[in-house]
């Protein structure tokens, strides 16, 4: 289904398990013309959710990203814009 392909848990990862299973997650939407997911990080102490923000930087493809929302997920998710 299309909700399984557009958002990505990362909650309970470290840092380097979430930075691999980040970019192969954004390899595999790009294929699939997606433009917007969900990356769910929580809210924690932070690091991860600084770190996916820090990567997604970086990426090219990505137009813009912004936290969740009430009712999205809050702080504990980044929405994700796809060029």
């Amino acid at each position: 289904t299309l909700s399984a392909t557009s958002s990505i848990d990362l909650r309970g990862t470290t840092v380097e398990e979430a930075m691999l299973d980040l970019d192969k997650f954004i390899d595999g939407v790009l294929r699939t013309g997606l433009n917007e997911i969900t990356i769910i990080h929580g809210k924690g102490t932070g690091v991860l959710r600084s770190v996916v923000h820090g990567e997604l930087k970086n990426m090219k493809h990505i137009r813009s990203f912004r936290l969740g929302t009430f009712g999205e997920g809050e702080a504990g998710v980044t929405i994700v814009n796809i060029v």
